[in-house]
């Protein structure tokens, strides 16, 4: 005679709610660490980014007048504090930044020319070089298939949401017309804000003394820059791109 089985149940459905529940607290817990950690490691980057491309060389060039260097080597020593930089970036990435290298040519070119020339105002033109090819460069990428926001914003989404959450944000650009439109504008504000920075450089160059121009040329940039993020974070908190 066959036996009927009898249907086992959980004798403690609460224990099972219980273990779910506290697998999805650690996990939350753990992703947010991990986003804590992306966030920190950004700031830091920043941070080295302020201090080895304006800090150092602002701070240098100063420091070597006050000792009574001349213009024009002051001007070249603080401009070859940005190569260790440089280099630093190109080994910790593994790859070399097509970017970083042309601005390298464009202040040796510089350089060169102030040699022959003997002038240092020459030699203050190289930042407007170098601010001229960056704009020149985000409003070339408007006609590929991923403008400069687009791959640019990758490591704060990662930061932010991980590589899931970075997969679901570039997935918008195929699937929202709207979304490729947003990007593409604040990629042509970036460029043209690099490109009238360029223009007011030269402009301070030949209006205002060597000696006044580091700094002036600085706090200019950081004027604008706050601006153009201040901006930024606006538009992209008003059309829905913020992660």
């Amino acid at each position: 005679m066959a036996t009927r089985q009898i249907p086992q149940t959980d004798p403690n459905p609460a224990a099972g709610t219980a273990a779910t529940a506290a697998e999805a607290a650690t996990a939350a817990a753990a992703a947010a660490a991990e986003a804590r950690r992306r966030t920190t490691a950004l700031r830091r980057q920043i941070g080295a980014q302020l201090l080895f491309e304006l800090v150092l060389p602002l701070g240098s060039y100063y420091g070597l007048r006050a000792a009574g260097t001349g213009q024009w080597l002051a001007l070249v020593a603080s401009g070859l504090l940005l190569v260790p930089w440089i280099v630093y970036g190109i080994v910790r990435q593994r790859r070399v930044n097509a970017m970083a290298l042309f601005s390298l040519s464009l202040v040796a070119i510089a350089t060169a020319l102030s040699m022959v020339t003997g002038s240092p105002r020459v030699l203050n033109l190289r930042d407007s070089w170098v601010t001229a090819a960056i704009g020149c460069w985000i409003l070339g990428t408007l006609l590929t298939r991923r403008p400069f926001i687009m791959t640019s914003s990758r490591g704060i989404v990662i930061a932010k949401v991980g590589e899931a959450g970075l997969k679901e944000w570039e997935a918008r650009w195929n699937s929202e017309p709207a979304f490729r439109h947003h990007l593409r504008t604040l990629t042509a504000v970036w460029g043209t804000v690099f490109l009238l920075d360029a223009v007011l450089r030269v402009v301070l160059v030949y209006t205002i003394s060597v000696d006044a121009f580091p700094l002036t040329s600085t706090l200019l940039w950081l004027a604008m820059l706050g601006g153009l993020i201040g901006f930024h974070n606006r538009y992209v908190t008003r059309n829905g791109l913020k992660v």
